[in-house]
């Protein structure tokens, strides 16, 4: 799995906040960018996303409904993982990430290390 653009990090946003799958006018209509999108440009980002397998889509009549693949925790999760496997040093990656965490990040680590250790 890839990363996300600006833009394709903006319309995953939409996607997860909606509570129903959206069609790309509900997507245009929702998108915050600060500058005017034209529909085609909504419609080329999320078939890209399609493409990328973050969305899943479904025919509605003649036009696609669109809804988040993952949830947001888990592309986090995932893109996490790509970049530790695509190091070649796993290791150490997750040392220096460690030895760089803040408090809280230590905190939520160990948290997560004891709930794995009692499962």
């Amino acid at each position: 799995m890839r990363g996300l653009g600006e833009l394709e990090a903006k319309v995953m946003d939409v996607l997860w906040s909606a509570d129903e799958p959206l069609r790309v006018r509900d997507v245009l209509e929702r998108l915050d960018t600060g500058r005017p999108l034209a529909y085609t440009t909504v419609m080329t980002v999320l078939d890209n996303l399609h493409g990328k397998e973050y969305v899943r889509r479904s025919k509605a009549g003649r036009a696609y409904e669109y809804t988040a693949a993952e949830s947001r925790e888990e592309v986090g999760a995932r893109l996490l993982r790509e970049v530790l496997y695509s190091s070649g040093d796993t290791e150490q990656v997750l040392l220096h990430f460690a030895e760089s965490a803040t408090p809280e990040e230590s905190d939520i680590l160990r948290r997560a290390l004891r709930k794995g250790k009692s499962s």
